[in-house]
């Protein structure tokens, strides 16, 4: 039934399609190296318009004219612009030279060279085309790119939540926080999210890329180095440029579907990219509109009987009844049902021969519905709630009125926004960039299926189901069919809002043959607001599994900042390029920062470059951090679900504590690496990186409040403070082997990886002084193990192509190197570590017309799954292996009595959904 459905799916689509088509004079051709190599990423624009396009991965192009002579001008950053006279329709074929230009780092451009990885430039630069990230199969942006950038991880977090709505990211295990978003070249807004689980990304925030749509994006250009100087905080790690499609005329409509092996998670999406030309050829318009929906897919493991008694002093016999009916504890846990709404313009207009005014904007609205962990009627009892019988109805003969638990739902709402204005001019040889530009996320949920068990007891009447009549507390019994006149089941725990206003002004000029200069500044208002939520939400400890924001806790704050950089770009000979950059900024709340760097590429031969550089960074305290406060459910390890507590480092509770006030983060950077181009067919890059970072702001770890009334209630907190200083080392390799002829198609391999080297504390953790006195520390075995050791030691993507005539072929295959924990719970004398595993996609594509493509992807193609084992530190660790009933017991501990069995309580190295097959449909205007 289900072939039958998408065949007819893709035939109505089809049908449907097939009109949107138009004629028009068409120029086509082909751009190619005078070794006669392809070059995809030029730049083909009808001089005196807008009309233009880019040359595919086979250098190929096409673009549609009013008519007929006209001149194209053929642009590349590292090639020298050319100009060709069109007369007729007949095909074209173009040789480009090599030009001397380099990359400017004010800007990360995006089309300089064919090879995936930049052989010439100053600094590591990956660059990711449209096709690159379609042909992972991936249905968000951050997922392919997990699939296409080794130093790049991120994965569904195992208790979702707010989570739910984004997962956390990171580039070379620096936390999402460090590595700076831009869309065409300007800084895109934080995401309203805080990460507070025990999960990779704890404590931190970064932007919402997962709601970006793949078809909006013309390529991807991934900066891995530090780049504070150029573009401000949390540029540590490096720095993600995506580039929109700017085509006023290329467009395309695309049909996605997809099911996993296990019969779930359905997903179903369309999207339209088109463009138009404005004002009688002077400007252009792209956009980009996306639906999509995925059902959810669930995981559970086998619940153990015996933990769940030992945890919740539950009878034995009791639990055995409830999982003999419910083997997974009524569990769901997996990836939760999504649905988004994507738009996206990027244009701009061409006001003189000078000047150029630009713009694009982008909304995005995500909701998603996932699970808390089911309350089991031994859990969540009538004895210790007599309202629950009637208030959650079940079918469990056993248990007085038929009281069989619950699973509270969680649901969220998202919108994220961004816009940007600007004006480009040469004014006096001068190049002007001003510009601004806003954004926003926000998130506000719903918790249904659940109860306030403490704001139902007072006051303390109860109506009387059968009479209407009233009752007193002391009347109640259990199996009563009595409510709270005001008992809820449904609750608005408000949320949280994040947004931005940016302006730049960038100015640049070229001095002479060997020097230019540019400077610029940047003005940012920020604001955070904690959304309060509903009484019923945060009163008495707040909605069973998610409690709301209480007043208290509730606010808007506000702060600003103003930096300003230059910049010295100079070639003292022909082969040696030197970059110098120096920037302060001044923040409102915490002072100043001051950063330079230093960067330099030695082209050894026509074929090897050597490279590398050195620099300071700085990552501000976002204010998600300063701000936030509140209770929150979590899973302690043998305790089942308790409620603790976040004091914020501004609050009297903070004051009580004597928690400092956060400051900055500092880095210092240094990276070495060579690149060569050995011939047409063969590049290569190799590049070593060292990230020091002082002052890492860290969310703590539980600890025990001390005996005072603020803290009543609570059966632990926590709080940010700069606890780490931290050492990270390692490799990133890209091997690229292409257009090797075989048969009547071309074959292609690609070697990727990231290898960590060192990532590690760097001396004692900076505890403060209450904590220290009590023998307790902010940073534990749990947290260190997420910081250092939770994202895999090594991860490796080798990937082939082949195309033939109409068809092409994909495979590659993705090495997920160990991950390893020290879960909360677990015994000192363990870890845990996640066996290294291969991933295999396949993809296949059919090109039926020349506007027609169909896409056949099998992500994990041999439903390879996250395993994990216990390993010994010592003889005592070898112990507890050896004894059945002790690791049974640690087991139980860390998957929440193995609720989480496939994952742990705390995450895993890559997706546990298995095999994944997705159809597409692509139709080109």
């Amino acid at each position: 039934m289900r072939q039958k459905y998408l065949l007819k799916l893709f035939t109505v689509a089809f049908m449907f399609m097939l009109p949107l088509g138009f004629m028009a004079q068409t120029i086509k051709g082909k751009i190619t190296d005078k070794s006669g190599s392809a070059l995809p990423f030029m730049n083909v624009l009808v001089k005196g318009t807008s009309i233009g396009t880019t040359t595919s991965d086979s250098g190929e192009f096409s673009l549609n004219v009013k008519s007929l002579p006209a001149t194209l001008v053929v642009s590349s950053i590292g090639y020298k612009t050319k100009q060709i006279n069109v007369t007729d329709t007949s095909f074209l074929n173009i040789t480009i030279e090599e030009g001397d230009e380099s990359l400017n780092e004010i800007v990360i451009t995006g089309s300089r060279a064919p090879a995936r990885s930049n052989t010439k430039s100053p600094l590591p630069i990956d660059i990711v085309s449209s096709k690159d990230l379609v042909s992972t199969g991936q249905t968000t942006f951050d997922k392919a790119l997990q699939y296409k950038i080794p130093s790049f991880n991120t994965v569904q977090t195992p208790v979702n939540d707010a989570t739910s709505l984004l997962d956390p990211y990171e580039i070379r295990n620096m936390g999402p926080s460090r590595t700076l978003i831009l869309i065409n070249g300007k800084r895109k807004n934080l995401s309203a999210l805080l990460y507070t689980q025990t999960s990779p990304g704890r404590g931190e925030t970064g932007s919402d890329i997962s709601g970006i749509p793949t078809d909006a994006i013309k390529s991807v250009e991934v900066l891995r180095d530090g780049a504070s100087a150029q573009y401000g905080s949390d540029a540590i790690a490096g720095v993600i440029n995506i580039i929109l499609k700017d085509s006023p005329n290329a467009g395309s409509a695309t049909l996605r579907t997809g099911i996993t092996s296990e019969g779930d998670g359905e997903m179903f999406g369309v999207s339209v990219n088109n463009g138009s030309t404005i004002g009688d050829d002077k400007g252009f318009i792209n956009y980009t509109v996306d639906f999509s929906k995925t059902s959810l897919s669930n995981r559970p493991g086998t619940v153990d009987a015996a933990g769940e008694a030992a945890d919740f002093g539950a009878n034995i016999a009791d639990v055995q009844e409830f999982l003999s009916r419910r083997p997974d504890a009524g569990n769901i846990n997996g990836a939760p049902e999504t649905a988004a709404a994507k738009f996206l313009i990027n244009g701009s207009y061409k006001l003189s021969e000078q000047s150029n005014f630009y713009f694009n904007a982008a909304f995005v609205n995500k909701k998603v519905n996932s699970f808390a962990n089911y309350r089991t009627p031994y859990w969540r009892t009538v004895t210790d709630f007599p309202y629950l019988a009637d208030f959650f109805p079940g079918d469990n003969p056993n248990t007085a009125g038929g009281y069989d638990g619950y699973v509270p739902t969680f649901e969220g709402d998202l919108n994220d926004y961004n816009a940007t204005v600007g004006f480009k001019s040469v004014i006096n040889d001068w190049n002007v960039d001003a510009s601004f530009t806003t954004g926003g996320n926000s998130q506000t949920y719903k918790v249904n299926n659940s109860h306030n068990r403490n704001f139902v007891y007072s006051p303390s009447t109860w109506v009387d189901a059968n009479n209407n009549g009233t009752i007193d507390d002391g009347e109640v019994t259990e199996g009563s069919q009595l409510y709270r006149e005001n008992s809820k089941k449904s609750f608005d725990p408000g949320g949280t809002s994040f947004s931005h206003n940016v302006g730049n002004i960038d100015v640049s000029k070229i001095l002479s043959d060997n020097l230019s200069v540019a400077f610029g500044t940047e003005f940012r208002y920020e604001t955070f607001e904690i959304i309060e939520g509903e009484l019923g939400s945060y009163d008495g400890g707040g909605a069973d599994s998610f409690a709301g924001n209480s007043p208290e806790n509730s606010g808007q704050f506000t702060r600003y900042n103003f930096g300003g950089y230059a910049s010295l770009n100079w070639n003292p000979t022909e082969n040696l390029t030197l970059d110098g950059t120096i920037r302060s900024e001044n923040y409102s709340d915490f002072g100043n920062a001051f950063v330079w760097k230093a960067s330099g590429a030695y082209t050894i031969n026509d074929k090897y470059t050597l490279r590398g550089s050195l620099s300071t960074g700085f990552r501000a305290p976002t204010l998600h951090q300063i701000y936030t406060q509140k209770a929150q459910y979590s899973f302690v390890p043998g305790q089942g679900i308790q409620v603790g507590g976040l004091v914020n480092n501004v609050s009297s509770q903070a004051g009580l504590l004597g928690i400092p006030k956060l400051k900055e983060e500092t880095s210092t950077n240094f990276t070495l690496g060579l690149g060569g181009k050995v011939n047409r067919n063969l590049s290569f890059t190799v590049d070593y990186y060292s990230i020091n970072v002082e002052d890492r702001i860290v969310l703590s770890t539980e600890i025990t409040p001390p005996a005072l009334p603020a803290f009543d209630g609570l059966s632990d907190l926590s709080f940010f403070v700069n606890a780490l200083d931290t050492k990270t080392s390692g490799l990133d390799v890209v091997i690229g082997y292409n257009k090797i002829e075989l048969g009547d198609g071309k074959l292609g391999f690609n070697l990727s990886g990231n290898y960590t080297i060192k990532n590690e504390r760097d001396g004692e953790v900076k505890n403060p002084a209450s904590v220290a006195a009590t023998g307790q520390s902010v940073v534990n075995a749990t947290q260190e193990a997420l910081f250092f050791t939770s994202r895999p030691q090594t991860k490796w993507i080798l990937g082939s192509t082949y195309d033939i005539n109409k068809w092409g072929f994909s495979l590659n295959n993705t090495y997920f190197g160990k991950t390893t924990f020290k879960q909360q719970g677990l015994d000192a004398n363990l870890r845990t570590e996640f066996t290294p595993k291969v991933v295999t996609d396949l993809g296949i594509n059919f090109n039926a017309t020349e506007k027609l493509t169909l896409a056949l992807n099998v992500n994990n193609l041999f439903n390879v799954l996250p395993e994990w084992s216990f390993k010994a530190e010592n003889a005592a660790g070898t112990a507890i292996i050896n004894d059945p009933a002790a690791i049974k017991n640690q087991s139980n501990l860390i998957t929440f009595n193995q609720r989480y069995s496939q994952m742990t309580y705390d995450g895993y190295h890559f997706s546990q959904l298995g095999t994944m097959f997705n159809l597409s449909l692509n139709y080109q205007f």
